[in-house]
């Protein structure tokens, strides 16, 4: 299977079944993201405890792709302290910016890193980055 079979299924499979698409009445933090490029709107819900984002989901409309990348960034994120979430977001945003191509730097993205492709799609990369910026802004309200 070649890297462009892998994205694809991977955006597939998040979109189909977005298991990290929940409300969260209880959550520490909601966020909202929105794209007015294209309409994308997302809610981040984080759980925090401590320094530690214990669980985390999302709400909202979008194309494939930002429900996708919103799906993957959770998984990463669940279950780790804040400036571990801070360094895989910085890593992530500069993989789409083209400032790092270093594969074992990458590795910390894990599924995600099959999204490095939407950097060669501008119009996509809005959707892309939207729920990892909203997460920026929301660890910031946390600290």
């Amino acid at each position: 299977m070649d890297l462009n079979q892998i994205y694809t299924e991977l955006i597939r499979e998040h979109n189909k079944n977005p298991i990290n698409k929940v409300e969260m009445p209880d959550a520490t933090i909601s966020e909202k993201g929105h794209n007015p490029s294209c309409g994308d709107e997302i809610i981040l819900h984080l759980k925090v405890k401590e320094d530690t984002i214990v669980d985390a989901s999302f709400s909202g409309v979008g194309c494939a792709i930002s429900q996708a990348s919103t799906s993957m960034m959770i998984d990463l994120i669940r279950g780790k302290k804040i400036y571990e979430v801070e360094r895989i977001v910085d890593i992530f945003l500069k993989m789409i910016r083209k400032e790092i191509d270093n594969e074992e730097e990458l590795e910390i993205l894990g599924d995600a890193i099959f999204l490095k492709n939407i950097s060669n799609m501008p119009a996509r990369v809005k959707c892309g980055v939207l729920s990892w910026h909203t997460l920026k802004i929301a660890l910031e309200k946390v600290k």
